[in-house]
Parts: C-alpha cells; sequence; structure tokens
C-alpha cells in the first residue's frame, strides 16, 4: 500500500477514535458526563454543577445561558477567589424592577394586543422565557415622564376643594391601571411603591405643578388625598405596598415637583399622614426621602424624631448624587428601618458598556451589599425620541425599552434582568468576600438555591473561583461582562 494512503488511513482511524471518545457517553476520569449531540439543537449535553448566565460589555453576547461545565472540584491556583457563605445572611430581598411612568404604561398599552400581551408575559411571569419583574413604582398623579401634568383633584384658578369631592382616578384609567392589572395577572405578589412628583397646585405655596412647597393648612387635606389613592386603586384589585411623601423633595426644578424639607416631611408624616393611615387601617408603608445618596443627614433626622419614626416602614434613595454607601450609613444609624433603592437613569442615547458596568457595580452590587431590599431603574420603556414627557420633563431619559413599530431591550433591561430573572422576592442576601475588580453579591433563594451575581470591571479578561463549602469552580470574564451564576 502506498506510504501516504496507509498515514491518510492511520490518521483517519486516529479521528475516528477521538471522535468516539469526545462523543461518547461514557463517564471520563473527572466524573464529566459528555452524552452524544442533540441533532436537533446542535448542543452537546454536558453535566454542571453551576448555571451561568452572561452579558459581555461589547453586547455580543445578552443574557445568554452559557452551556458550559463548572463542577465544584478540590482546587488550588493562583485566581482571585469569591467565597460564598450561606451561614451569614442580611436583608430580605423585595424585588428588582422599574418605574412603570405613565408614559411607559401608555407605550405599553398602544401595542397590538398580541405584542402586548407577549412583552407582559416576558417582564413580569416567571417562567424560564420571563425575566421575572418583582417590584415597580408608579406615580401618584402624574411624573414628568407622563404626556401631560395632572393630579388626582385639580381645580381652576383661586379654587380649592378641601373636601376632595373632586378626586378621581380618571387620568390613570385608560392606561396605567389596565397594565398594572395585567402585570399583577403574571404575578399577584408584584410590589407597587407609589411616589407623588408634586401635590396638587392649589395646595402648593406657588399655586403651580413646578416647585413650592406644600402649604401647612394642607397638611391634613393632603394626608387625606394619599389615602384616597390607596383606596382607589385597591378598589381597582391594585395593593400599593408602600409610598413615599414626597419624590426628591429637595428638587424643585421638575414639571412637576415639590420642595419638601425633613423638617416639613417629619411634621407631615407625624401630624397627619401616619395618622391618617392608622385611622383607615392601611398597611401601606410609609418610606422618607426619595432622593439622593448625598444628603443621608435627611432621613437620618426624621428618624431622630420619635413621633415620625414610629410610623416609618425606611428609607429611599436615588444616586445621582454622594455614594451607595449612604445607604449604609442610615441602615447603621437605624437598623430596625428598612432601606430601597428607588430610581436611577440612563441618559440617552445610552452607551451599554459604561452603563452596564456603572448600574451594576453601584446598584444591583452597591444598593444590596449596602442594605437595599430592592433595586429600581428609572422608566420602564419610551420612544425612540424619549417620549412622552411633560413640558419641563425628561427630555434624555431612555426606556429600558425603546417602542415604535418594534421593540428594542436596551442597557436597562439587562442589568435588572440579570438580578430581577433569578432573585425572586423573600430572597435573602448572603455574605461574599469582595475581590478587586470583581465587585458581586450573593442570594439564597427561598427554594435553597445560590446567586452570584459579579461584574468583571477589570479593562482586561479576568479568571477567578467562586468557592462554597470548600470547594471551587473556576470560570473566565471578559472586560466589563455581567454574569449570574446560579447553583
Amino acid at each position: 500500500m502506498n506510504t501516504k494512503l496507509k498515514n491518510f488511513g492511520f490518521g483517519f482511524l486516529m479521528l475516528y477514535l477521538c471522535l468516539c471518545s469526545a462523543f461518547s457517553c461514557k463517564e471520563k476520569d473527572d466524573n464529566t458526563v459528555i452524552p452524544p449531540i442533540d441533532t436537533t439543537t446542535n448542543i452537546v449535553p454536558y453535566k454542571t454543577d453551576v448555571v451561568f448566565w452572561l452579558t459581555n460589555a461589547d453586547q455580543s453576547v445578552k443574557l445568554k445561558k452559557q452551556h458550559i461545565s463548572l463542577l465544584f472540584v478540590d482546587s488550588v491556583n493562583q485566581f482571585p477567589t469569591i467565597t460564598v457563605d450561606t451561614t451569614l445572611t442580611y436583608q430580605p430581598i423585595d424585588g428588582f424592577g422599574f418605574c412603570m411612568t405613565g408614559g411607559s404604561a401608555y407605550l405599553i398599552n398602544h401595542l397590538p394586543a398580541s405584542d402586548r400581551d407577549a412583552l407582559m408575559k416576558e417582564l413580569f411571569a416567571s417562567d424560564s422565557a420571563s425575566i421575572g419583574i418583582s417590584y415597580l413604582r408608579v406615580s401618584i398623579g402624574s411624573s414628568d415622564l407622563n404626556s401631560t401634568v395632572y393630579s388626582y383633584d385639580d381645580m381652576s384658578a383661586g379654587q380649592s376643594d378641601t373636601a376632595l369631592n373632586n378626586f378621581s382616578l380618571s387620568k390613570d384609567q385608560p392606561d396605567l391601571i389596565p397594565i398594572l392589572k395585567q402585570a399583577l395577572s403574571h404575578n399577584p405578589e408584584i410590589k407597587i411603591l407609589g411616589s407623588p412628583w408634586s401635590a396638587p397646585a392649589w395646595m402648593k405655596t406657588n399655586n403651580n405643578s413646578k416647585g413650592g412647597s406644600l402649604k401647612p393648612e394642607y397638611y391634613n387635606v393632603y394626608a387625606r388625598y394619599l389615602v384616597k389613592y390607596i383606596q382607589g386603586m385597591q378598589a381597582e384589585g391594585i395593593h400599593i405596598d408602600a409610598i413615599t411623601p414626597q419624590n426628591e423633595p429637595l428638587n424643585p426644578g421638575n414639571n412637576p415637583s415639590m420642595v419638601m424639607t425633613a423638617v416639613e416631611q417629619a411634621d407631615f408624616i407625624k401630624n397627619n399622614l401616619g395618622p391618617a393611615f392608622q385611622s383607615a387601617n392601611l398597611t401601606t408603608k410609609i418610606i422618607i426621602y426619595d432622593h439622593n445618596c448625598d444628603r443621608p443627614d435627611y432621613p437620618i433626622s426624621i428618624l431622630n424624631d420619635a413621633g415620625a419614626r414610629q410610623y416609618i416602614d425606611g428609607s429611599a434613595f436615588h444616586l445621582y448624587g454622594g455614594d451607595i454607601s449612604a445607604l449604609s450609613q442610615v441602615h447603621n444609624a437605624f437598623p430596625d428601618k428598612n432601606i430601597y433603592f428607588t430610581e436611577q437613569w440612563v441618559g440617552g442615547p445610552g452607551e451599554f458598556a459604561g452603563n452596564i458596568q456603572w448600574h451594576v457595580k453601584n446598584l444591583i452590587v452597591g444598593a444590596t451589599r449596602n442594605w437595599s431590599r430592592n433595586v429600581l431603574e428609572w422608566n420602564l420603556a419610551s420612544d425612540p425620541n424619549y417620549n412622552p414627557h411633560t413640558d419641563g420633563g425628561c427630555t434624555t431619559c431612555e426606556g429600558a425599552l425603546t417602542i415604535s413599530s418594534g421593540i428594542t431591550r436596551n442597557v436597562s433591561y439587562y442589568i435588572v434582568a440579570h438580578a430581577s430573572k433569578f432573585v425572586p422576592a423573600g430572597s435573602v442576601r448572603i455574605a461574599t468576600n469582595y475581590p478587586s475588580v470583581l465587585p458581586n453579591v450573593a442570594f439564597r433563594t427561598p427554594d435553597g438555591k445560590k446567586v452570584l451575581i459579579v461584574l468583571n470591571d477589570n479593562n482586561t479578561i479576568q479568571t477567578f473561583n467562586i468557592k462554597f463549602k470548600g470547594k471551587t469552580v473556576t470560570s473566565t470574564l471578559n472586560k466589563g461582562a455581567v454574569a449570574t451564576y446560579i447553583w
């Protein structure tokens, strides 16, 4: 036989044996089972201890399950190690989600019915094809991301309605209320937080939707207004889990907006809102502040007032100023009061890599490591021109979804989904260490699964270990990548 032909035959035989070995169902020495290829999916089934979902900063992969075998083994290597410890627990988790602005509800509700229904299922259901949003924030009256400014009791100039006879939720009936009902049909346990951007203009010092303060003579009326809101939503089958008395109380520049100092908020809660909730037998929580991390003195000063403190569940924060560690500062001052993170925008046009790194590091990881029970990104949906918004409202707020003739999923969608899909309400944060360039946070879910969210904050590829009960798994992330590991 020709020598070349003999060599070819031997090479072919060796290739055949290698392929047989690679795809046989026989157990290898490391106990990894590699069954034959499933020709219907072109995916090689594999044995793994850890399921791994990935988003790369360059958008080459976005929230995709990785078909990689990650097995816990006895291993010692030079890579940094994240150690997960379920014996040390922190705060319970209420959920992850978005602010369902009036504009978001309008855009979603005006999709073709089949598209709307499929999107709502994707957002709020708990099946494998959905992202499991479990917490929403809504505005009490309009926010600046409604098409128009309104309250639930608007009056003509010079008129008032102290009996609240004119109170009505009719402006929320076309879009917001139906969309909330549909979300609740997928998950009846979704927690909903209500926040007013302003009291009705006739209650304010400047008789205007923008800026001004609540007149002291209307404190009692405004408390009753908020009670009527909660009762009205309950009549629609929508339970408001909590409210804040004022969105961004130190920001008079939005439309609508209203200034409420810490002294005013303490007075309002102590002498009006708290007693009104109590009298109406409401279980809705009162959460204070709802503004930036640069003023932890604001919630602390209110909680220092024992008369107000008795009615308060906790404090809420945004991060347009200050440092996320302010949440721990307030927690440490009042460890019996809860901490929440209720808003952070992405300015359009969003830069995917920078935004996913900053938001995961500071919010998904940072807020929860600083005691927050939730993390909410800002508007769920906008159109390609960042509409709708009020005259004087935010003109560049990019939604997690861009809705026009189709639906585009933007960076906020993936920021939240890396947590909401895997960390349901009722989970609890568990201990991990924090190696440099690997911001991370871990949770134990109600069914006992461990979930670890990791960001590679390095500007190069990073290999690292996950250690649990003395054994390790080794994984590698590209620069800026985010991964959720579940076992």
